[in-house]
């Protein structure tokens, strides 16, 4: 008589404790869903070159969506992003270039930005001169690697239009 009811008793725990153990397992794969393996983020430094692999003028990256401007020594990089909704602005040359004086230091201005998807245009500092766009072009920080001596531009820091970059 009491072998059913031990038969019985000893189905009902293994039962149980399959039941707390799938419950656990799953809690636990539920919980590791939420960490990836991969992080898919850009990176926010990039190399992009040797300086010297830059002609004076602009130079377009189209990975990056970025302008580097050299001018001699003397760089910076200026976004491509238009800042009303994220479409990539074309550059266009200037007949005659312009000298601006930009938050107290000269730059000769070459070219000005153009949105194409709707109509925003910029200065050749990436100033917001109509359309849109509600703000200017973004400037990031340029560096030299250690390493390589290449150009690295954090795409995270954002500069004041008055960051210049200048290699020996």
């Amino acid at each position: 008589m009491g072998e059913p009811q031990n038969r019985r008793d000893f189905l009902l725990t293994l039962g149980t404790g399959a039941g707390i153990a799938a419950l656990g397992y799953q809690g636990a794969a539920s919980l590791r869903s939420l960490v990836p393996n991969v992080s898919y983020d850009a990176p926010t430094t990039v190399k992009v070159g040797l300086p010297a692999e830059f002609p004076d003028g602009l130079k377009f990256l189209p990975d990056q969506r970025l302008f580097i401007f050299r001018e001699g020594t003397v760089f910076h990089a200026i976004s491509a992003v238009c800042t009303h909704l994220g479409c990539t602005v074309r550059a266009e040359a200037l007949s005659n270039p312009e000298a601006r004086t930009v938050d107290g230091k000269a730059l000769r201005l070459t070219h000005r930005f153009l949105c194409p998807c709707h109509g925003s245009k910029y200065t050749g500092d990436g100033g917001n001169v109509s359309g849109p766009a509600p703000r200017p072009l973004a400037w990031y920080h340029l560096s030299l690697a250690s390493d390589d001596g290449q150009l690295v531009v954090d795409l995270a820091n954002e500069v004041g239009h008055d960051f210049r970059l200048t290699t020996a």
